[in-house]
């Protein structure tokens, strides 16, 4: 297994869209294990293969809690604890939709920012697994957020699109005009912090 690069916004081949894949070979099969393993090491919870430059609709999931004191095995909803995770979903389709929810999304792809973004409450998903299986599932809570935030990807959208246009372009400026900060530095996160307090 290998560690891919996350591109991060603004690469323009974030805005490539993934081809559908037609056979899942022994090669695509691997690419599934590494997209987990980067997944893993940058904890995330989802990332998809546009993320780390390769334009098929794959993308990986693990929205299970793994880390102390944050978010709880008894905060997932039913329908969340019913989906086995991990999971790689090839040509992910949402073929059903209702309601709406609201989450403070961020991204691996677009480090440091977290913006609350309007998606469906439940949904309805058809895919193949890595073993080339029909799957369908119905699903809420963060799984159904996440699966809709790493489908966007696919398309070659990013959450930061779907925020109003005044606060898109915003973040979008600010990102180009200073990059990301480094999460280890106090110091260059606190300067990012007053930047956004100061133009709020």
């Amino acid at each position: 297994m290998a560690l891919l690069e996350i591109l991060k916004f603004p690469d323009p081949r974030l805005r490539k869209k993934g081809v559908k894949v037609k056979e899942i070979t022994p090669e695509l099969k691997q690419f599934a294990k590494d997209l987990l393993e980067t997944m893993y090491a940058s904890k995330g919870i989802g990332l998809a293969a546009a993320q780390v430059n390769r334009q098929v609709r794959v993308v990986a999931l693990d929205t299970r809690p793994r880390e102390e004191g944050r978010y709880k095995v008894e905060d997932m909803t039913e329908m969340e604890q019913k989906v086995e995770q991990p999971m790689v979903l090839f040509n992910p389709e949402i073929v059903a939709k209702n309601g709406k929810t609201t989450y403070d999304e961020g991204c691996l792809s677009v480090p440091t920012y977290f913006e609350t973004v309007t998606r469906y409450d439940v949904i309805t998903v058809e895919a193949l697994d890595v073993d080339g299986n029909k799957v369908t599932f119905t699903t809420d809570g963060l799984l159904a957020i996440c699966i809709q935030h790493e489908i966007d990807h696919l398309d070659g959208k990013l959450f930061i699109d779907r925020l109003s246009p005044i606060k898109s372009a915003r973040i979008k400026s600010k990102i180009k005009k200073f990059g990301y900060p480094d999460p280890r530095d106090a110091e260059s996160v606190e300067d990012l912090e007053a930047i956004e307090a100061a133009e709020t």
